[in-house]
């Protein structure tokens, strides 16, 4: 089972040192992790995924309620949010599948953000699931190098 938590906490040094050490201490692994602050600098938003079995993930959500710096956490259902990770990765090309690649861009929405003479810069915004499988088909012309965010969510309108 997968857990995606949207905590609002507290924004000053060590909240994200002492949420990711909750995780640690117990032995629970963190799948993506992203924080940004809110449109209030004091708060920042974690999108925490993580995975186990439900009581794993109702202990979690209970380990986040109890801590000092946390606001608020919600635990978002996949179905009813909007997931998004940006995948940025650098493919080597050649002229011989450089036209291949662009066409793999165009079909996938993804972005070429820089072009070099052995080189490009993909850019890719979209669920994590369309990013795994970006990954997939786009592997056997050469990742140079690849950082992605993490997931972010949001819950959607009932």
């Amino acid at each position: 089972m997968r857990g995606i938590f949207s905590v609002l906490v507290e924004n000053r040094a060590g909240v994200l040192s002492k949420t990711a050490g909750l995780f640690a201490r117990r032995g629970y692994n963190i799948d993506s992790l992203a924080v940004g602050e809110t449109e209030n600098h004091e708060i920042s938003n974690m999108t925490i995924v993580s995975t186990g079995d439900v009581k794993v993930i109702d202990q979690i959500e209970k380990q986040l309620n109890k801590k000092i710096d946390v606001i608020k956490v919600r635990r978002l259902k996949e179905l009813q949010s909007v997931c998004r990770e940006l995948l940025m990765v650098k493919v080597s090309y050649n002229n011989t599948n450089r036209k291949d690649i662009m066409e793999i861009c165009m079909i996938m929405d993804a972005k070429i953000v820089h072009v070099s003479t052995k080189s490009m810069i993909i850019e890719l915004n979209a669920s994590p699931e369309m990013v795994e499988s970006f990954i997939k088909i786009i592997l056997p012309y050469g990742i140079i190098e690849m950082a992605r965010t993490g997931v972010i969510a949001l819950q959607k309108d009932e």
